[in-house]
């Protein structure tokens, strides 16, 4: 289990736009040092240090205790000055991959959960395919199967879309699964299918 203070936080820019995600601690200290504050998620206030500091965890809700008291655990943080869009490639890997696809087949749409997912190369490597955005897909087993050494036109496979480079987003730049809250933040299209509660 993630310790509390290495939970991910999403980071907006000055004019709430997505840009990273960081550490709980590393939030902490933006927010301490006044170079960022906290965003409610759920009504989209916005607090300094002093006013987090003195709010009581709600029932349920992550906390960080300390010999007098707990503070909350911020989901979201806002940079008081920065109000650029970092431009970031996103790494070719498993994990963007599964993100990308959104942890379903590309062939038959199903979701049988990532145990069940392979990597697909559209253009087999026996054929000179390449290991990389523009060739590679998820598969289930079956499909993969059924697929085999040949092209999908060759296997009479349709896939449900061309594999891309996908566009730089916070969500590829964290290992950990996105907090539903933030939803609220990102692109519906580059959201990921696996919430944390």
């Amino acid at each position: 289990m993630v310790s509390v203070l290495q939970r991910p936080t999403l980071v907006l820019n000055r004019s709430w736009q997505p840009i990273r995600v960081s550490t709980v601690a590393r939030s902490l200290i933006l927010v301490w040092n006044d170079h960022a504050k906290v965003i409610d998620p759920h009504d989209f206030a916005s607090y300094d240090w002093a006013d987090w500091s003195q709010m009581t965890p709600k029932d349920g809700e992550l906390f960080i205790q300390s010999v007098r008291w707990r503070l909350r655990v911020p989901e979201v943080i806002a940079l008081t000055a920065f109000d650029k869009v970092p431009i970031g490639k996103v790494a070719f890997n498993r994990r963007n991959l599964f993100r990308r696809d959104t942890w379903s087949c590309q062939y038959c749409g199903s979701r049988p959960g990532p145990d069940s997912l392979t990597i697909d190369h559209v253009v087999p490597r026996s054929r000179g395919g390449t290991s990389s955005w523009e060739n590679c897909v998820l598969a289930c087993v079956p499909c993969n199967k059924r697929k085999a050494d040949r092209t999908p036109h060759e296997a009479r496979m349709k896939l449900h879309k061309q594999p891309h480079r996908p566009k730089w987003q916070p969500l590829y730049a964290t290992p950990h699964a996105p907090i539903a809250s933030w939803a609220k933040f990102i692109s519906e299209a580059y959201w990921n299918v696996e919430l944390e509660p």
